[in-house]
């Protein structure tokens, strides 16, 4: 010690980024850190988790293994009505964990004013907003009905929707089908365009891709994806390959079916020209996927993470129903000429499901041109790739990115080591306008908010102090 401050020093600095700064200015040889205090500090808590972290690892992996033996097949089309579990004509389906009208964000309202109009339950705007507040109309997550749908997520009673069945354990999920980009009931617009194109697609686009599928045969959406990925696709934000791959598929089958042949020819311009079309399938084959590993006793993976544009949730494999919610925070975005942050609607959609199994943020390494949105480099995309690794259970077997030798995706966020490192999982997204009526007004990325898991954290370790485990 009497040597120290004779001899140069050698520095490892944990945490403030400013303190390493310091030290380069003046010539000091040093080593960043980086880390920061973990976001739970109770004891009890720690130390409950301490004394069962065996069994929760060993859940954990349980659950990973049945997300990496999942086999999401696109097997049907048919209408809302027709599958999914619990749907009613008054039953409107929304993105996100559960919310009451009057909490609603803008384009939540907006989509349900024109799901009641496409339903033919109001006629006028002003009847769909009296209608949708009089309390005749009930509204429940997509996520308790076996369903998926992006930003505003609204499904009601025609929608079509894809049928997807995990072949591995015989689970089902469902999604509507992607309208594109632009003014779009997902995003919280209604005009008489809007209810046109949906209509459009329950009386055209339905029926021709449910002849073709029926002459095609299941497709297998996981090979899909892989090779999406091997494209430059993170199946989140970016669906430009997943979209041609599936078009490959589909298209010989599309001009099979007995169909009229100017019909044929909208349907292939349709897919062709909506580069997000296969985004509403990488969600449910998340979904598919990530619901097989529901249930898993001692499992402190997450299966779900949702937001509604006021609220996001999330949900474990070893509290199978219960949400655990915080505020939806505003994504860093590059918006559409004329629109700025002010204008945006917080975080929404059930899009973070792709997250949540393993693509979207936390495959952007595979797409780097995404980061662009927020004046990003390459390298920051394989930064944030990297970042997701340390909140995981485990890689994924089919899944890889070619940038990182080939290396699995980081899938199964443990909530635990989001916790416990204080890295929140990063989400890439659309933004929507915060007024309804108006629709998409650009493109950005975020972290997920702290809250929703500090709250099943605690919720979770504080089951073990009870003996609820």
């Amino acid at each position: 010690m009497s040597n120290l401050l004779q001899e140069n020093l050698n520095v490892i600095n944990l945490g403030i980024d400013d303190f390493y700064q310091t030290l380069l200015k003046h010539g000091v040889a040093a080593v960043q850190v980086d880390w920061k205090p973990p976001l739970v500090f109770d004891k009890k808590l720690l130390d409950a988790i301490f004394l069962n972290r065996e069994k929760i690892e060993k859940a954990n992996q349980e659950a990973l293994e049945k997300v990496q033996k999942s086999r999401p097949m696109l097997i049907g089309i048919d209408q809302a009505k027709n599958v999914i579990p619990g749907m009613t004509p008054k039953l409107i389906l929304h993105a996100g964990p559960p919310i009451t009208w009057n909490r609603m964000c803008g384009p939540m309202k907006g989509a349900i004013i024109g799901a009641l109009l496409y339903e033919g339950l109001a006629k006028s705007e002003d009847e769909a907003q009296t209608l949708a507040a009089s309390g005749e109309i009930q509204y429940s997550p997509c996520h308790e009905h076996q369903t998926v749908g992006p930003m505003a997520g609204v499904v009601s009673y025609s929608m079509p929707v894809f049928i997807l069945e995990n072949k591995e354990y015989k689970n089902r999920a469902y999604c509507t089908m992607n309208e594109g980009l632009g003014k779009v009931l997902r995003y919280g617009a209604y005009s008489d365009e809007v209810i046109l194109k949906l209509k459009w697609m329950e009386n055209i686009l339905y029926p021709i891709l449910k002849d073709a599928l029926s002459l095609s045969g299941a497709i297998d959406l996981k090979n899909i994806i892989a090779q999406a990925l091997h494209m430059g696709d993170e199946l989140h934000n970016r669906n430009r390959a997943g979209t041609s791959l599936f078009y490959r598929a589909m298209a010989p089958h599309i001009l099979k079916t007995n169909r009229l042949k100017e019909d044929q020819i909208a349907v292939l311009n349709f897919i062709n020209g909506n580069d997000h079309f296969f985004l509403n399938l990488s969600m449910p084959a998340s979904k598919v996927s990530l619901d097989a590993a529901r249930g898993v006793k001692n499992s402190s993976m997450l299966t779900v993470m949702a937001r509604n544009g006021t609220d996001f949730g999330i949900q474990l494999s070893g509290m199978d129903q219960e949400w655990f919610v915080g505020p939806a925070d505003v994504p860093d975005a590059l918006f559409f000429p004329g629109f700025s942050k002010a204008d945006a609607n917080p975080d929404i959609g059930d899009s973070a499901i792709t997250e949540t199994a393993g693509l979207g943020g936390f495959a952007i390494a595979a797409s780097p041109a995404i980061v662009q949105f927020v004046g990003g480099s390459a390298q920051d995309a394989i930064n944030y790739t990297m970042e997701m690794y340390e909140i995981s259970v485990g890689e994924n077997s089919v899944y890889q990115i070619p940038y990182l030798n080939f290396r699995g995706t980081p899938t199964g966020i443990d909530v635990l080591k989001v916790v416990e490192k204080n890295i929140l999982p990063f989400i890439d997204t659309g933004v929507a306008h915060k007024k309804p009526g108006i629709g998409q007004v650009g493109a950005g990325v975020l972290s997920a908010p702290a809250l929703p898991f500090k709250i099943a954290y605690e919720k979770f370790a504080s089951s073990f102090i009870k003996g609820e485990k």
